[in-house]
């Protein structure tokens, strides 16, 4: 019996990062109609998720949470601000700073949203400890991506 060729390491579909592209679109998909109605888009759902857990926090922090640079995140404040659903003050503990805090509004939204995870959940289809074993595994992606990251580019030199 002849050897098997080796399958192409360029397919697209042994690609982790195409995988992990079309599922991160698919699945904001998914959210799309749970989110509408509260006149959210998935980027100002994770700013409310952040908000909902934390507090107020300053721009900083929340950047560093959401693993977005302040220029991304400030349109997104900037809009949640125009529906009020928070607002900007100073920071008491660094009047330099920006602080975002939910206002009553922006608190009020959370019993709706509390609603989501199971919705998101059904629509899928999946088991929850599937959903949980994946979320684990990119949780692990993105710590191995977040220490690469943070290693000195890797030269190639000519033979």
């Amino acid at each position: 019996m002849p050897p098997q060729p080796l399958p192409d390491p360029l397919a697209l579909e042994h690609q982790v990062c195409y995988a992990l592209s079309v599922a991160a679109r698919n699945v904001v998909a998914v959210y799309r109609p749970f989110l509408e109605p509260m006149g959210l888009t998935h980027p100002q759902y994770l700013v409310m998720l952040a908000l909902w857990q934390h507090g107020p926090l300053s721009v900083k922090r929340l950047s560093g949470l959401l693993q977005l640079d302040p220029g991304t995140l400030s349109p997104l404040v900037k809009r949640l601000e125009t529906g009020g659903l928070v607002r900007r003050d100073r920071d008491p503990r660094d009047e330099r700073s920006l602080a975002i805090a939910l206002t009553d509004a922006g608190r009020a939204l959370r019993d709706q949203a509390e609603r989501i995870p199971a919705g998101i959940v059904d629509r899928l289809g999946m088991d929850v400890g599937e959903l949980t074993a994946l979320h684990g595994a990119l949780t692990r992606v993105i710590a191995a991506s977040q220490r690469s990251l943070e290693q000195p580019a890797v030269s190639r030199t000519a033979s």
